[in-house]
């Protein structure tokens, strides 16, 4: 199928973006890297009647580091994220997810902010985004908002944003001394859409983990943390066993309160099954490397 029609205004600020907004409300969708949203289009699932292009607004861009916090601007490419010293050194769990995603092409034009703003539950940002505590920073014509990871994904395709307002950058605590992450995904083949992924953040100390974030996709509606599982493993001192119970609190725990859902392809059994895998083999790889960590 092909597109359906639409006027393509590119957006010089972020003003003039806002102006458009406000003019065409519904009828408006913004362009960054256009990835998710042209395959959209060309099957029909939007229709808008204004594409806003804001490819070419110098302040989305660019990675920055300040005192504790890195900030990641919404047109910053997944390419440069997966080039970028300042990731590898104060967000190692980005360099890790990247190249899960698609393919070159894709991430040479596909954006960070264009994931974050589509919030599809499968992607790898979103995930990654919430294990990091990452912080989202938004902004409308009456000024900005902060909003924390597990506030901004609402459901599926949902998020906190309001119609005036997009999303500007994303900032993040930089990696801690003792800290250790990890990222598991399992795809038919690589590059290939995710059946179920995980994101992983923890502090290591003598063995013993503090402050674990688990951050799954492709599970639920939204990118889902399990904060029992979690629990399990606080102050503990890692080993097999804890392992082996924790993976049994994380079935219980997402066919309880999470509730998963199944896609085309692989019902809601797979997907508990396939997340204790990745957990098993993420902590796994932590009780192997445990004694090298800083």
């Amino acid at each position: 199928m092909k597109a359906p029609s639409f006027e393509l205004v590119c957006a010089r600020h972020l003003d003039e973006v806002f102006e458009l907004l406000e003019e065409f409300g519904d009828e408006a969708c913004i362009l960054a890297g256009g990835q998710t949203l042209l395959a959209g289009l060309n099957m029909r699932l939007s229709e808008p009647a204004v594409l806003i292009d804001i490819g070419g607004i110098a302040e989305l861009k660019g990675l920055s580091l300040h005192e504790n916090a890195l900030t990641i601007g919404a047109l910053v490419t997944h390419s440069e994220i997966e080039e970028s010293v300042l990731i590898a050194e104060h967000a190692p769990l980005l360099r890790l997810a990247v190249t899960h995603i698609a393919h070159r092409a894709i991430r040479n034009r596909g954006t960070w902010g264009g994931s974050i703003a589509y919030a599809d539950p499968a992607a790898e940002w979103p995930a990654c985004s919430l294990a990091q505590d990452a912080v989202m920073v938004v902004q409308g014509r009456t000024g900005q908002r902060r909003i924390a990871a597990d506030e901004f994904f609402l459901g599926l395709y949902r998020t906190a944003l309001r119609p005036e307002e997009i999303l500007i950058a994303t900032e993040m605590p930089v990696r801690v001394p003792g800290e250790w992450v990890a990222f598991e995904e399992l795809a038919r083949r690589h590059g290939d859409y995710a059946i179920v992924g995980l994101a992983v953040r923890a502090r290591v100390h003598e063995r013993r983990i503090s402050r674990l974030r688990l951050a799954y996709l492709g599970v639920g509606m939204t990118p889902v943390r399990v904060p029992l599982t979690e629990a399990a493993f606080e102050g503990r001192l890692l080993s097999g066993e804890l392992i082996d119970r924790a993976c049994a609190d994380l079935s219980q725990e997402l066919t309880g309160s999470l509730e998963p859902i199944a896609d085309l392809t692989n019902s809601v059994a797979m997907k508990t099954r396939l997340a204790g895998v990745l957990l098993r083999r993420a902590m796994g790889r932590l009780a192997d490397q445990v004694g090298e960590i800083l």
